[in-house]
């Protein structure tokens, strides 16, 4: 369990994620819960399996009751179940709670949870500022990869990794690496990446890829251990694409895309979709090369900047306290 560093905040999901009353299945610290949104944007989470058989609850529907707030209902015997777990019986007896509810921490449009420890690091409130600021575009790449938790922020932090994993899509010849800069439980690198440029019938193929810059500049703001912050500026607008990592199980990791965007002109409002794709071929891109790692494999050779790997493995070793921080440095 420590594997999963209990006591941490995770972010379930954004409230779009979900749609109104139809239930949906999350994961973490190894517990499957139900999860709903009423019509009037309370969120609900439960056990995902029915006390009476078994069934899973996310597989049912959601009843609306005459106050408005939902019930979920189990798939096998239509047993609805309230916020607080309780049923109905046939024959109109409720029944006192059978499912322990899931503590949720609701900050606007984000949806927290602690998985049911005792809190030891505080919900980072750098969501809440973006939200403020920008505009919220969407979401992607919502998937479970077959991944311990520290194997997927390690390849998060691995800065030397751009060019070889994601060589396909952006073509990175080097990465010029300038800064980090340690805070403890918090960072920030800097780097720049140039790219091998497009030819002209391959931009007449897929016009998207107008849309990527010669020099892709870093600036990734890292919330340890649940979120990682790329920050983009371009000449149509900024944006913020902000990856969460979930820990499900002790070898299933989840992860998606929550991008905000705040546009300079017009144009940049219609461009959302293309950087969520853009956004998502990351993310398939990084779970494809951890399906292909040894693992246990020894580390016999180390790179350069290699320092945001190093900030990992040492609040993950260190976790909930923090060891040796302000380790600030150039490349």
């Amino acid at each position: 369990m420590q594997s999963m560093l209990p006591g941490a905040p995770w972010l379930l999901a954004h409230k779009s994620m979900l749609n109104v009353n139809q239930p949906q299945k999350i994961s973490l610290y190894g517990v499957d819960y139900v999860m709903w949104k009423d019509k009037a944007g309370a969120i609900q989470a439960l056990p995902n399996a029915c006390p009476h058989m078994g069934a899973m609850l996310s597989e049912g529907w959601c009843d609306v009751q005459k106050d408005g707030m939902s019930t979920v209902v189990c798939p096998f015997h239509a047993l609805p179940f309230d916020a607080e777990g309780c049923t109905v019986l046939p024959g109109g007896k409720k029944t006192l709670p059978q499912l322990n509810p899931l503590s949720l921490i609701i900050q606007g449009d984000f949806i927290w949870s602690y998985g049911g420890y005792e809190p030891k690091i505080p919900i980072p409130t750098v969501l809440n500022e973006i939200a403020n600021l920008y505009s919220f575009i969407g979401h992607t790449a919502d998937r479970r990869i077959e991944t311990d938790l520290l194997s997927l922020l390690l390849n998060m932090h691995d800065y030397n990794h751009q060019n070889g994993t994601h060589r396909e899509l952006f073509r990175i010849t080097d990465i010029e690496f300038h800064q980090f800069i340690d805070r403890g439980h918090q960072s920030d690198a800097f780097y720049d990446m140039p790219t091998a440029p497009y030819s002209l019938m391959e931009k007449l193929r897929k016009p998207d890829l107008c849309l990527l810059p010669a020099t892709i500049k870093a600036h990734l703001e890292n919330h340890f251990p649940s979120l990682v912050i790329f920050h983009g500026e371009m000449p149509l607008g900024k944006a913020a694409q902000c990856h969460i990592f979930v820990p499900e199980a002790e070898n299933r990791t989840r992860t998606y895309i929550l991008l905000f965007g705040q546009a300079k002109h017009a144009i940049f409002k219609l461009l959302g979709g293309t950087y969520l794709k853009f956004g998502k071929v990351v993310v398939d891109q990084d779970a494809d090369i951890l399906g292909k790692i040894y693992p246990g494999t020894p580390q016999k050779i180390k790179l350069n900047n290699e320092v945001g790997m190093d900030w990992v493995r040492r609040n993950f070793e260190s976790f909930p306290d923090i060891v040796a921080p302000n380790l600030s440095r150039l490349s």
